[in-house]
């Protein structure tokens, strides 16, 4: 299995996010790429490919055209207020408010195009995330030109940004691009399959009222675990996409039992949906002992996960989202990849 993969995440290091009542260092960091990067060498999993550069033509298929304008200028637009460190958002427009009208100012500019204190800039973060981009649509056309399967190794991850907002680490979809561009290129249908702890809620807004793509989701409880307001089991779509959305939400302390019951349900529907190519959202912090997760997989099970994916019998792209227990962030996802190629 190819892998496509950008030092220029490196860029994004040393921003802090806002979390449980602190601003702590981000807990998406270099060295979970690095690690991942460093198993994909020592497992010989396959070439290790630089990106091709792509125009932000792409990005404007499944975002708002002004967000994805606003994404290069944070950092020059925080540094000409006299502020380094890390822009970081602090108000949001909410209920009652008028978040219908685009501010000016960087402080409210942040606040009106996302949903959390966790997507912050540094003076690299946009080459990151325009490399990240670069990845994900790179593996892509590897999948589209014949690959079976192909790896985007993108950071910062995507799945919690949707059309207008970032959050959750996440600036651009990198999954919801992928998808568009294969519809772009010829897919009459595709699957994302989201086995990521936290809800993909960015990529749920953005197709859920389309059916020709179907989002899966597994995923901790909205009701107890972030992003908290989107992920539960009634969304099924809307208008078009009516029952082409399915989220499997789980409480705390889920281990493999119940979560694989879950990935069984999700690859029936998947193969029921039969899509040209899927787009698996490849998150590994249901691991036991993630920092910032509560489900309670172990290392063992991540190569069942790519088994199962591998009996769709589907071109299938992977692209990284999260995962923080770093020593082991890098066994576990390539984990899944060797197991998707039954090694």
């Amino acid at each position: 299995m190819k892998t496509v993969f950008s030092p220029l995440h490196a860029g994004h290091s040393g921003n802090v996010e806002l979390i449980a009542g602190a601003i702590v260092p981000a807990f998406e960091k270099p060295s979970r790429a690095e690690f991942i990067r460093a198993r994909v060498e020592s497992e010989k999993l396959g070439p290790i490919l630089s990106p091709e550069s792509h125009d932000l033509a792409a990005a404007r298929k499944v975002h708002a055209g002004d967000y994805i304008d606003f994404l290069p200028t944070v950092w020059p637009l925080w540094e000409a207020s006299g502020r380094g460190g890390s822009a970081i958002p602090f108000t949001w427009p909410t209920r009652g408010l008028r978040g219908d009208v685009r501010p000016k100012g960087i402080d409210a500019l942040l606040g009106f195009y996302s949903f959390d204190g966790g997507a912050t800039f540094v003076k690299g973060t946009w080459d990151a995330i325009k490399s990240s981009y670069d990845v994900a649509l790179t593996a892509a056309a590897l999948v589209k030109a014949g690959e079976p399967s192909a790896f985007a190794l993108c950071r910062p991850p995507g799945h919690h940004a949707g059309a207008a907002f970032m959050g959750g680490y996440c600036f651009i979809n990198n999954a919801a691009v992928a998808a568009q561009w294969f519809r772009d290129h010829g897919a009459g249908r595709v699957s994302i399959l989201d086995v990521d702890y936290h809800h993909g809620n960015g990529t749920q807004e953005i197709f859920y009222r389309r059916g020709d793509v179907q989002v899966l989701n597994l995923h901790g409880d909205p009701m107890t675990e972030y992003p908290f307001f989107l992920g539960h089991a009634d969304e099924r779509g809307e208008g078009d996409g009516e029952g082409f959305n399915d989220n499997y939400p789980m409480p705390f302390g889920t281990g493999w039992e119940v979560w694989n019951a879950s990935l069984e349900d999700a690859c029936t529907r998947l193969s029921a949906y039969a899509p040209d190519v899927v787009v698996v959202s490849l998150g590994v912090d249901t691991f036991e002992k993630d920092p910032i997760s509560q489900f309670k997989l172990k290392t063992p099970d991540y190569p069942r996960i790519g088994r199962r994916i591998a009996r769709l019998g589907l071109p299938t792209l992977f692209v990284m989202e999260g995962g923080y227990a770093v020593e082991e962030i890098g066994i576990n996802a390539v984990g899944v990849l060797t197991g998707f190629e039954d090694r």
